[in-house]
């Protein structure tokens, strides 16, 4: 699996968030708040959602590890902030390069596109882990459990010093 490196543009995204770790894995809880409102969202760029994980300072192990706090975000692109709907907040994820990675499968079977990411490509790869939020491109071929369904990785990365 080789991914492709992109330079993202800073984006700007309305959503929810929740704290979470994968041992207390609240994704669905999640998802099932967000999802029956993102009509309300009038102002997206995309019909693609955006599962966003925002970390403190780790290393690789540690975001395998299930016990890693994060935020994570269910949201959509916006052209700008100018009405953020009730019990939604306003998020801006910075640019920069990313490794993008595409996962075809059901969702139980990203753990091990992760594992791939973290522990093969990335020790081996020109790049290191940069301090930028971590985030999934669900698009049109996103089927959640479906063993058809795609969606993209997209890992920050910078090149190594």
């Amino acid at each position: 699996m080789t991914p492709r490196i992109e330079t993202l543009l800073e984006k700007k995204l309305i959503g929810k968030r929740l704290v979470m770790s994968l041992a207390e894995n609240r994704t669905p809880e999640l998802w099932r708040s967000f999802m029956p409102r993102r009509a309300e969202i009038g102002n997206a760029l995309t019909v693609d959602l955006l599962s966003v994980q925002v970390y403190d300072k780790v290393s690789a192990p540690a975001l395998l590890n299930p016990r890693t706090v994060f935020e994570k975000w269910a949201a959509v692109e916006v052209a700008d902030f100018e009405w953020v709907p009730p019990g939604m907040d306003a998020y801006t994820l910075p640019g920069g390069l990313y490794a993008v990675f595409l996962h075809k499968g059901a969702a139980a079977t990203a753990p091990a596109t992760f594992r791939f990411i973290f522990e093969t490509w990335l020790p081996a790869a020109p790049y290191v882990l940069d301090d930028r939020p971590h985030f999934e491109v669900l698009g049109v071929k996103y089927k959640n459990d479906d063993p058809t369904s795609e969606e993209e990785i997209w890992i920050p990365i910078r090149l190594k010093v």
